[in-house]
């Protein structure tokens, strides 16, 4: 089954579009958890199994576990996701770009040595630097359209021939970039308006939604202004304000609800 196809199901199985991201920082771990190989991937762990039932994806981010040299725990935590909880689809958020034979060895990365469901990727660097991912066609890309952070508009608004550069990127995916039906866009919960902008370019394509929870993204505006025609068509992450609910012994079973409160805040609203 194909990124894509897992996805649709999971959508409808689970009756979420919540994505849980993990974002692994033991200085935020309960007691008793190092910060080790086995004690970051013993959290992940503990929170994939309270959020699973609520989640449509989960999105680990690698420099999370890279910094800590846990490179081996995002390993075992990926295949102990498709074991424990098969067809939840998950996307190794990378944001990988570069050129030749460097964007070929970070597909590899993501599909072969951590064996991710999809990655995103950085289309700064033109199509060439995203070709090897685009050409897995049972693989997802997930591609930077307009980001959360404060500092997104310094490039990505830029206006180029009427129209700001986040919208040609949103219209090249979708247009030229597609042709495996394999795409997705990043556009950021903190910016609703450029949601809708990005919608009605890109037809039913997915969109992942970061920023709600901790950076302040609304998640009922966000499902307003992009849900797709079904009421799909979103991944909403959340990462800190699931993780970090609380930092006590009952930190699954709070991520638990967390992620739960979300889900059905967005139910809420696509109703």
């Amino acid at each position: 089954m194909s990124f894509m196809q897992a996805l649709k199901a999971r959508w409808n199985d689970s009756a979420s579009l919540v994505c849980v991201g993990l974002d692994p920082e033991p200085a935020k771990f309960p007691t008793g958890f190092a910060g080790d190989d086995e004690g970051v991937f013993d959290f992940c762990r503990a929170i994939v199994d309270a959020t699973a039932e609520y989640a449509c994806a989960f999105k680990p981010q690698i420099a999370h576990f890279a910094a800590l040299g846990a490179e081996d725990a995002l390993t075992r935590l990926i295949a102990y996701l498709h074991a424990s909880h098969p067809g939840v689809p998950v996307i190794l958020d990378a944001k990988r770009g570069d050129i030749g034979s460097t964007a070929q060895q970070y597909a590899r990365e993501a599909f072969e040595r951590y064996a991710a469901d999809a990655v995103t990727a950085n289309p700064y660097l033109g199509r060439d630097s995203v070709q090897p991912f685009l050409d897995r066609a049972d693989r997802g890309v997930v591609i930077l359209c307009r980001t959360s952070n404060p500092g997104a508009g310094d490039l990505q608004d830029l206006v180029v021939d009427g129209r700001p550069l986040y919208q040609h990127v949103a219209s090249m995916v979708a247009r030229d970039w597609n042709e495996n039906g394999n795409c997705a866009l990043v556009v950021g919960a903190t910016w609703p308006e450029q949601l809708r902008e990005v919608r009605a370019i890109i037809g039913n394509m997915p969109i992942l939604v970061p920023g709600v929870g901790a950076q302040g993204g609304d998640a009922e505006a966000v499902v307003r202004n992009a849900a797709s025609a079904d009421g799909t068509g979103l991944l909403v992450s959340s990462s800190r304000a699931i993780l970090y609910a609380s930092n006590g012994a009952d930190f699954a079973e709070a991520a638990g609800r967390a992620a739960r409160e979300l889900r059905d805040t967005i139910n809420a609203a696509r109703r």
